[in-house]
C-alpha cells in the first residue's frame, strides 16, 4: 500500500488537506516534523497515514485520556489496530497491552508522557523496533505555551534512550513564534520540516459581547441555536454547576463537566455529549482537547480565557466539518481579576524550582494582558487572532466577526438598563446562506438514527460510525452501490464493509416512500 491506498481504504478520503501531504512524505523519507495546523484541519491524518506504512511500531504522545482513547476508537473502527497506555488501565490490562504491543499486534501506541520512563515502559520500548514518535499537542513542551506539562521535557531523554532514534513528528493547533522555537529546541528535532497552515477558520463566527447580565445573554443565544450541539465554557467548576442547573431548569439539555467530579461522572458526561444524549456541554478547560465531536454548532465562553492560545483552541471546537458555527464571549472586567487570581494560585507546576515558577507566572500574565486586548478590540477580531499567531498580510474586515458586522460591545441584547424578560422559547436562528445546502432533512435525521443506534451497538461516539459532513454528503448524492458509496468523502473500504450497506439500504427505503407518496 503507498500513502493513497491508505488515505482512501482506511480513511475514505481522496486527497490530503492542505500541508497533510508534505508532513506525512517528510515522515515517511525519515525527515523530522513540525506541524502547525489549527483544529479540524486533520492533525491525525500527518501521523496515522506514516504509522500505518512505517515498519515496526509508531508511538503517540498524547496528554489526555480521552484523547487517546478517542483516537483510537476511530482507528480501530478504520481497521488499524492501536492500543492507548494510560492510568485508566488496571495493572492486568497494562500488562496485557504490553505483551500485545511486544508480539506485533499494535501499529500505532498512545501513550501519556508521564509514562515514558517508567520502568516497564522503557523496558518495552528498548526491546521492539520503534519507526516513529509523533508529539501530539506539542505546544505543552513550551513555558510559553498555555498547557505547559512538565511531563513533556521527559520525551526529549526518552529519545535519546533508544537505541536508534526514530524519526519524530510535533503537532499543535495553536503555537506563536516563541512556543515554536521552544518545540524545535525542546524535542530537539533534527533540520525539520516545518509546515504552518494557517489559522482562518472561514466557516468560524467570533464575537464578544459584554452583557450585564450573562445568563440572560447566554440563554438568548441558546435559544437562537434551537436544537443545535454546543459547549459552554466557565472558569471555574462553581460556575459550571450553577450555570449547568440554571439551564437544566430552563428546560435545556444540558450536561456537566470539570476536574471535580468523579472519573464515572466525567465518563458520563463527556459519553451523553458524544452520543448526542445531552445537547450542551457546560465545562472547565478540563474538558475537550481531542473530542472529536463533528456537529458542535455554538461554543460560548461564559468567562474570558486567561489567553488567546486557550481561546483560539477552545473555540476551535465548534464547526469542526466545515459547518458554519459562532463562537461568542461573554467578557466581563470580573473576568480579568479572577484570571489573574487563578494565575498566581496556581499550583499545576509545583515540581518546578521557584525561579521557574516565577518565570512561567509572567509569562502567562503577558499572556493574560493580550486576551484581554482582544475582547475589548474594536478592530477585527479574527486579524486580532492572526496577527498574534504570527500571520501577516491579513484583511482588516473578515465581514464574519462582531466588530465587522458593527455589533459594539454595548449591543448585547440584555445589556439594556431596563431588565428584559427571556421568553421560554425564541425562535431558532435562521441559518446562514451557507447552511443552506441541498440537504433532505427527513433523510439526514434517518441516517443520523442509523448511525446512533450502530454507534450503541459497537460502544463508540456516533462520529466514529460517520461524521455529521459525510452523512450530508450522502443525503445530496444518494449513493446507489457501494461504489458511489466509496466516492463520498469519510467512506473508506473498512467502513464501506462494515456501514455501508446499512445506509444504502435505507437511502434507497427513504427514496421509495418518497415516489410512493407522490
Amino acid at each position: 500500500m503507498d500513502k493513497f491506498s491508505v488515505l482512501k481504504q482506511v480513511f475514505g478520503y481522496d486527497s490530503f488537506r492542505p500541508g497533510q501531504e508534505v508532513l506525512v512524505d517528510s515522515l515517511l523519507s525519515g525527515r523530522d516534523v513540525l506541524g502547525v495546523m489549527p483544529t479540524g484541519a486533520g492533525k491525525s491524518i500527518c501521523f496515522q497515514v506514516p504509522g500505518i506504512l512505517l515498519p515496526g511500531i509508531s508511538l503517540v504522545i498524547s496528554p489526555l485520556i480521552s484523547l487517546m482513547k478517542d483516537q483510537v476508537n476511530s482507528l480501530v473502527q478504520a481497521g488499524v489496530r492501536g492500543a492507548f497506555l494510560n492510568s485508566s488501565l488496571t495493572s492486568a490490562q497494562y500488562r496485557k497491552a504490553l505483551h500485545n504491543a511486544r508480539q506485533g499486534v499494535y501499529k500505532i501506541i498512545y501513550v501519556a508522557p508521564e509514562r515514558l520512563l517508567t520502568h516497564d515502559f522503557l523496558e518495552f520500548a528498548l526491546s521492539v523496533p520503534i519507526s516513529m514518535v509523533c508529539v501530539d499537542e506539542a505546544h505543552c513542551v513550551s513555558q510559553w505555551g498555555q498547557d505547559f506539562r512538565p511531563g513533556y521535557l521527559k520525551i526529549r531523554r526518552f529519545l535519546e534512550m533508544l537505541p536508534k532514534r526514530p524519526v519524530v513528528g510535533a503537532f499543535t493547533a495553536t503555537a506563536t513564534d516563541q512556543v515554536r522555537r521552544d518545540i524545535l529546541s525542546l524535542l530537539n528535532l533534527q533540520s525539520p520540516q516545518i509546515v504552518v497552515t494557517g489559522f482562518n477558520r472561514k466557516n468560524l463566527y467570533f464575537g464578544v459581547r459584554k452583557p450585564r447580565d450573562k445568563f440572560s445573554e447566554l440563554l438568548h443565544i441558546l435559544h437562537e441555536e434551537g436544537e443545535k450541539s454546543g459547549i459552554v465554557y466557565c472558569a471555574t467548576r462553581k460556575l459550571v454547576e450553577e450555570v449547568c442547573e440554571k439551564l437544566q431548569l430552563k428546560g435545556f439539555s444540558a450536561a456537566r463537566y470539570h476536574a471535580g467530579l468523579t472519573d464515572e461522572e466525567r465518563q458520563r458526561s463527556q459519553e451523553d455529549f458524544l452520543y448526542d444524549r445531552r445537547t450542551i456541554m457546560v465545562a472547565t478547560n478540563a474538558f475537550g482537547m481531542g473530542i472529536d465531536k463533528s456537529n458542535v454548532s455554538f461554543v460560548i465562553h461564559y468567562n474570558m480565557p486567561k489567553d488567546l492560545e486557550s481561546y483560539y483552541q477552545e473555540a476551535g471546537r465548534a464547526g469542526r466539518d466545515g459547518s458554519p458555527a459562532r463562537c461568542i464571549l461573554l467578557y466581563s472586567g470580573a473576568d480579568v481579576r479572577l484570571n489573574h487570581f487563578l494565575i498566581e494560585k496556581d499550583k499545576e507546576n509545583e515540581e518546578l524550582d521557584e525561579e521557574t515558577v516565577r518565570e512561567v507566572r509572567e509569562k502567562e500574565l503577558e499572556r493574560l494582558k493580550r486576551m484581554t486586548f482582544y475582547a475589548t478590540s474594536k478592530r477585527c477580531l479574527r486579524q486580532y487572532q492572526l496577527r498574534y499567531f504570527g500571520e501577516t498580510n491579513i484583511p482588516s474586515y473578515c465581514g464574519n466577526c462582531s466588530v465587522c458586522l458593527g455589533e459594539t460591545l454595548q449591543d448585547s441584547w440584555s445589556s439594556a438598563s431596563t431588565p428584559v424578560s427571556i421568553p421560554e422559547r425564541l425562535p431558532a436562528r435562521r441559518p446562514s446562506a451557507a447552511e443552506n445546502l441541498p440537504v433532505e432533512e427527513s433523510l439526514f435525521q434517518r441516517l443520523r438514527q442509523l448511525r446512533l443506534a450502530l454507534s450503541k451497538s459497537a460502544g463508540i461516539p456516533p462520529y466514529a460510525v460517520f461524521t455529521d459532513a459525510t452523512l450530508r454528503e450522502m443525503c445530496i448524492s444518494k449513493p446507489k452501490t457501494e461504489r458511489d458509496m466509496l466516492l463520498i468523502s469519510g467512506v473508506g473500504e473498512r467502513k464501506l464493509q462494515r456501514y455501508g450497506r446499512l445506509f444504502l439500504e435505507e437511502i434507497a427505503r427513504h427514496q421509495k416512500e418518497k415516489m410512493a407518496k407522490r
